[in-house]
């Protein structure tokens, strides 16, 4: 049950938001594109990060990309 204790979970990694255009979801409210995030969880679809409710939110990858440190 890992989505019990995921805002407390060790960050993988950061990710910056590059856009909030869905294409069928309001993902505008949640993102803001040039904010970097951190990653509590992944999958090959998903990010599951800290979003702008500072809750976890799972968002598709294509809203991201990597940031190098």
């Amino acid at each position: 049950m890992i989505h019990k204790d995921w805002e407390q979970r060790d960050t993988i990694k950061t990710i910056r938001c590059v856009h909030a255009d869905a294409k069928k979801f309001v993902v505008d409210t949640m993102l803001t594109p040039g904010k970097d995030y951190e990653v509590k969880n992944e999958t090959d679809e998903f990010y599951f990060i800290l979003d702008n409710s500072n809750r976890i939110g799972g968002f598709r990858k294509e809203y991201f990309s990597e940031k190098n440190e």
